[in-house]
């Protein structure tokens, strides 16, 4: 069984940055194809895709709204996946999860992952 923690979330102004981490227990079990995900989801609105990762080839995957604002990254080492949110703005305002699966997909669909952290919330004001 897959378990994310994400950690990172906060208050922040309109122009502003922030880091989320996702911490995960890879492998404490086989899963040779890993992907991770962020989705968001805003008071509201249907969940989202932001971003994906593939961590057998590096390649990544970005919502058009986040794109050159926002870069994915993970650390094989350390076991977890990182989004660096620059240039925020109050739209980007929402409750961000971390998700994975293990065959490898970076698919903008939710429904493809089958595991899921908790969320962090992230509040950009205006």
């Amino acid at each position: 069984q897959v378990q994310l923690v994400e950690s990172g979330g906060g208050l922040v102004q309109a122009g502003g940055s922030l880091r989320l981490s996702c911490a995960t227990n890879r492998r404490t079990f086989s899963c040779l194809r890993y992907a991770t995900g962020w989705f968001r989801q805003a008071p509201g609105k249907d969940r989202e895709f932001v971003a994906a990762i593939s961590w057998y080839d590096s390649r990544t995957r970005y919502a058009d709204s986040v794109k050159g604002r926002f870069t994915i990254s993970r650390d094989n080492a350390q076991n977890t996946q990182y989004l660096q949110m620059n240039i925020l703005e109050p739209e980007d305002t929402a409750v961000y999860y971390c998700a994975a699966n293990c065959r490898g997909l970076m698919t903008m669909s939710g429904a493809e992952y089958a595991y899921w952290g908790q969320g962090t919330q992230v509040t950009v004001s205006s």
